[in-house]
């Protein structure tokens, strides 16, 4: 799985990694803090939530044609930097009132072009990585490990979110509202980790960084190739009927940070006992994961050594899991926390996914990258409908004023938690088959001179189906619950038919 990809793949893995923990750290408890810190509905909640997607998907398009004049490495060090102002911002505790929330949003704004001038453009310097003709073949492996690399991030996000919100309220005694600024704290350290293993490693990518006198060397050591002007039309249009399907994925898809975030609150049990708790625990989780790598690696191995190692983490694994399990003990579980299992899925199932796409592969079998995105609305929607069928029978949403006046969530159902940690399940076999391979397809068929710009529509089209999350907002307390899942399983289904009829078109260009 690791073997032959190029070293710089590592390093810039790693240095988006904690940029993303910083991130979904933040985003774990965003909506529940707009809800709670300023008073808003839930429809209100989501159009800021949704908004700030938006933004953040929206920028990498002006992000590529910066770095596609400037080059890259500058425009993600410019990125990190603004990034880093806007947390720092929205780290600190100034109240509820109409200052407070024109600074948060002032926040938001920096952390969005920041993360416009920083993610798309380190995905293109991956990209470029395989251009060198002995790491061809290794594209779209080298996305999934990519892929997984930020969803490590992401997997110990929520829990770190929830711990400190709980160490600031209970040992630095700050009200539960002030609280959640420490959780926004954390992407101040995380992005310090970021640029210093980007400089530290960055000799190993250094030559796709680009910028005017690099490009130079590049074009006089080696042929840029030339594509005519039908081929780039056909290639630039392939890629926005591409950007068209997956508007409906982001849309269905980060509805984990907002409607099922709801539905976590007001609707899942807030305890869990036996086997049921050990899921809630992330380090549980990283166990598992160890598990599951390990197994690969002793049946992939080809010495007895690598293998006796393989077998020990697995038994060592094991063990640890066998002394967390508790028949008798029940824990409490908060509705951020259920954002945990998406990446930990990510995680666990990319060798699974590597594995059962590379034995197609070997057969000659391997789906193309837009068939796979079709499959993954597919799945999507089969996730939707799991969720509707559940929701039959259960009451609306309810709110009642607290002691400040504001509008307070009701707690009115104990559905059992394996719904969501299924409907994850299925949504995380979907976003395997469309996110990385969608990436991978962008960096492969953009005409080379507009790879920034490609790559930053790619995340225009994620921008406005994450602006669309808004109609989760807007459904929930307004239809009933099945209604709300029907509407993503409906537009799923219709992008997934619409995939299948441009198929030729798309793979033609593959």
């Amino acid at each position: 799985m690791f073997e032959n990809q190029p070293k710089g793949l590592f390093a810039l893995a790693l240095a988006n990694t904690g940029e993303r923990f910083g991130y979904y750290t933040m985003l774990a408890v965003f909506a529940l803090f707009l809800r709670a810190n300023y008073g808003l509905s839930p429809a209100m909640a989501g159009t800021i939530y949704s908004a700030f997607l938006m933004l953040v998907y929206f920028f990498p398009l002006i992000g590529g044609m910066m770095a596609d004049k400037f080059g890259f490495g500058k425009m993600v060090t410019t990125g990190i930097m603004i990034m880093f102002a806007g947390y720092l911002l929205l780290s600190v505790p100034l109240g509820g009132d109409s200052v407070a929330l024109i600074v948060m949003l002032a926040a938001l704004l920096l952390i969005g072009f920041g993360t416009g001038l920083f993610k798309g453009n380190l995905q293109v310097m991956v990209g470029d990585l395989y251009n060198d003709p002995q790491y061809k073949d290794k594209r779209d492996a080298g996305f999934s490990i990519f892929y997984m690399a930020i969803n490590i991030g992401a997997l110990f996000a929520p829990t770190a979110a929830i711990k400190i919100k709980e160490y600031a309220e209970t040992a630095l005694g700050y009200s539960s509202n002030d609280a959640y600024h420490f959780s926004f704290a954390v992407a101040c350290a995380s992005l310090i980790l970021s640029i210093a293993i980007y400089y530290l490693f960055r000799s190993t990518f250094r030559h796709t960084e680009g910028g005017a006198k690099k490009d130079a060397k590049i074009a006089d050591a080696a042929p840029v190739e030339e594509l005519s002007k039908e081929e780039t039309k056909q290639r630039i249009v392939a890629l926005c009927l591409v950007f068209a399907v997956v508007i409906f994925f982001w849309m269905a898809f980060h509805q984990n940070g907002l409607s099922l975030t709801y539905f976590a609150d007001e609707f899942t049990a807030q305890s869990a006992d036996g086997l049921q708790a050990m899921c809630f625990n992330v380090w549980n989780l990283v166990a598992v994961i160890f598990i599951v790598y390990a197994l690969f690696s002793l049946f992939q191995s080809k010495t007895g050594k690598a293998k006796a190692i393989s077998a020990a983490v697995i038994v060592a694994a094991i063990a640890f899991l066998c002394l967390q399990y508790n028949p008798d003990g029940t824990i409490s579980v908060s509705a951020p926390i259920f954002q945990q299992f998406n990446p930990f899925y990510v995680v666990a199932l990319t060798p699974v996914s590597m594995a059962i796409f590379g034995s197609l592969a070997a057969k000659g079998k391997e789906p193309s990258a837009p068939r796979k995105i079709a499959y993954g609305m597919i799945v999507a929607a089969i996730a939707y409908a799991l969720m509707a069928f559940a929701s039959f029978g259960l009451p609306m949403p309810q709110t009642e004023m607290g002691a400040d006046g504001n509008p307070v969530a009701v707690h009115v159902a104990d559905v059992t938690p394996n719904l969501l940690i299924s409907v994850y399940l299925i949504l995380t076999f979907g976003e395997l088959l469309l996110s990385p391979m969608g990436i991978s397809f962008v960096s492969k068929v953009a005409p080379p001179k507009y790879k920034g710009m490609m790559m930053g529509g790619w995340f225009v089209a994620t921008a406005i189906g994450n602006q669309l999350v808004v109609v989760g907002g807007l459904l929930w307390g307004a239809v009933p619950l099945w209604l709300c899942w029907s509407v993503f399983l409906g537009v799923c289904l219709v992008a997934a038919i619409f995939m299948f009829a441009m198929m030729k078109r798309l793979e033609k260009v593959c």
